[in-house]
């Protein structure tokens, strides 16, 4: 077997996680953070840990059961870290972790797009759709 160089090394990892290869591990994180809850949670969370009842106020229309599947994948994912005090009754927080901030600024450009541009997105769908 023969010995690789550095560069041929970061040559091959650079090779193996091309997300448009079919089975590229990475796919798997771009299924995840392309859903519209999880870039809904993730820009929540971005200034500071939340209680569940403050992220059900903030992302109107998600269900209970659409919000706790959401938060467990990002937790199980580790992008979200959550938090159980001990009192009465029974505190929990979520906050980003540090692999899920470094992921907040992508998210948030992603939903300030999408909030600046949907007037435009309307009118072309309009003009397509007539």
């Amino acid at each position: 077997m023969a010995t690789l160089t550095a560069a041929q090394r970061r040559q091959q990892d650079r090779a193996a996680y091309d997300a448009f290869l079919a089975a590229c591990p990475a796919r798997k994180v771009l299924e995840r953070i392309s859903d519209k809850w999880v870039t809904l949670v993730l820009a929540a969370l971005g200034d500071g840990p939340k209680r569940y009842r403050d992220l059900t106020r903030i992302i109107a229309g998600a269900s209970q059961k659409m919000l706790t599947q959401t938060l467990r994948a990002l937790e199980r994912d580790g992008l979200v870290a959550r938090t159980v005090t001990a009192e009465v009754p029974v505190r929990v927080d979520y906050e980003l972790t540090e692999l899920g901030r470094s992921l907040h600024a992508v998210v948030r450009q992603l939903k300030d797009w999408a909030e600046c541009h949907i007037a435009e997105i309307e009118q072309a769908r309009t003009a397509y759709d007539s």
